[in-house]
């Protein structure tokens, strides 16, 4: 009897569950930070629960382990359905699993006890950053070998946004971490001053731009046309958006480093090539959105398909405010400030995180033999708790940045500053409130989510791979 074919849906199924697991861990940690802002007496004098360790710990928790596993989960799951073939290598597979668990737990451990480089997103000693390179590289071998053995010519734009993510992440991971170690947990950048700046915002950006962006296009341009039934809404401009962004946005990085020694040729190149990304930014925003064409009415029942274009809406709006604050006449008024933040998590809240839970509840089903999660309503709940809580958290910040920033630049009529420092901060407590509420929320929703994840794998199979489809039957 001949041998079927299956996917490897296992280790689709195994990140799916740390995607969500991963994510509650992250954004606790953010909602306590935050609570620390107001009440800095919350870290009850333990160096370990200090604002300055956890919120490095923060970041790396909701971008590489939420979002990382997020990432793995759909690439691997995509790219099997769009080559018609089994993943490449399932040794390989199950490593870059329990390869990024180890790293995350290892991120988990060292960041609280003060084991830091310091450097933005790059914050994980020599030893980690080695285990990160050896698991992505794994990570490409088993995509990219994935892609070869595909029984399809045709390579569809969702594998190609991934690829561009897993070699440049690649790129700039090894690029930045270049490093002299000293000791087991210490090492010291071989950059110096300045450059080492423009390495570490070269790598930063583009760590938004492809790990945080061109990673989560390609999530949304398979589940978006799958979850409303339609195809996209054009191709073509789908292959323009990839092209474009994919030469645009290494060049944008310099824009962190507006009014500081970087030359000011750089500032001005980064704010040049930040401004002309808004076209590809938003030609994918509009192609996203436009897929739902003919089939708009699915949003009033489709709790999934709300996830997915409201997400859309804060990529289109994140992706024209950040052009907007690289011009250097707004730069000087939000650098430094909570305008920044709220950026940052119009970003990362609105864009990446709703995309990738409505994503999981439409590949979650399937991946344990049901039709649909086990509630709708829940879902429906979760939408709102979370789109109210990011509005919140993003409007608060707004206006707290802008409130900071007027306040640093105001001077008396003899030029001293009208206002202390002190005093913008006990201007912004109450927008320290309402963020704290907005992220409460989020959190909220995320718990929402696990109680239905678990009824819906509890009512499903045990998880066996299913057949691969023929190029045909697709």
């Amino acid at each position: 009897m001949e041998r079927v074919e299956t996917y490897n849906d296992k280790v689709v199924r195994q990140f799916a569950i740390m995607t969500i697991i991963w994510g509650i861990v992250g954004m606790l940690v953010g909602v306590i930070i935050a609570a620390q802002l107001m009440f800095p007496a919350l870290n009850l004098d333990v160096p370990w629960l200090t604002y300055s360790r956890l919120r490095p710990l923060h970041t790396n928790a909701v971008i590489f382990a939420f979002g990382g596993s997020a990432l793995f989960a759909a690439s691997y799951y995509v790219v099997q359905r769009t080559c018609h073939t089994r993943l490449f290598g399932d040794r390989l597979a199950a490593f870059t699993f329990w390869g990024w668990q180890l790293i995350i737990v290892l991120a988990a451990i060292t960041l609280p006890l003060g084991i830091t480089t310091s450097k933005e997103y790059a914050e994980l000693e020599w030893p980690i950053d080695v285990l990160i390179a050896v698991v992505w590289v794994t990570y490409g071998v088993v995509f990219f070998g994935t892609m070869v053995k595909r029984k399809v010519k045709h390579i569809y734009v969702a594998n190609w946004f991934f690829a561009a993510y897993i070699i440049t992440i690649a790129v700039l991971h090894i690029g930045n971490s270049m490093a002299v170690p000293v000791t087991l947990t210490k090492s010291y950048s071989v950059y110096a001053g300045t450059v080492d700046a423009m390495v570490q915002w070269w790598y930063g950006h583009n760590a938004v731009g492809f790990f945080l962006t061109a990673g989560f296009l390609g999530m949304m341009y398979y589940f978006v046309p799958k979850q409303a039934e339609r195809p996209v809404y054009s191709y073509r401009l789908s292959v323009v958006h990839f092209w474009a962004l994919v030469a645009i946005y290494m060049w944008a990085g310099p824009h962190h480093l507006h009014y500081t020694t970087l030359p000011d040729w750089a500032q001005t190149l980064g704010m040049v090539f930040s401004i002309i990304l808004i076209a590809p930014s938003w030609g994918g925003m509009i192609n996203g959105i436009m897929t739902l064409s003919g089939a708009w009415h699915k949003l009033r029942t489709d709790p999934i398909l709300k996830f997915m274009i409201v997400s859309l809406s804060f990529y289109g709006m994140s992706t024209f405010e950040g052009p907007m604050m690289s011009v250097k006449t707004v730069n000087a008024l939000s650098h430094y400030t909570d305008w920044t933040i709220g950026h940052v998590h119009s970003g990362a809240l609105g864009w990446v995180a709703m995309i990738s839970i409505g994503c999981m509840y439409a590949l979650i089903p399937r991946l344990y033999g049901q039709t649909a999660m086990y509630s709708t309503r829940l879902i429906d709940v979760h939408f709102w708790t979370t789109t109210i809580g990011i509005v919140l958290y993003v409007a608060s910040m707004w206006i707290a940045g802008v409130m900071q920033g007027l306040m640093w630049r105001a001077t008396n009529d003899d030029g001293t500053l009208t206002y202390t420092f002190v005093e913008s901060l006990a201007a912004t407590y109450p927008y320290y409130g309402v963020r704290l509420i907005g992220g409460l929320l989020v959190l909220s929703g995320m718990f929402i989510m696990v109680y239905n994840v678990w009824k819906t794998i509890a009512a499903g199979s045990s998880g066996k791979d299913v057949p691969v489809m023929a190029p045909a039957a697709a």
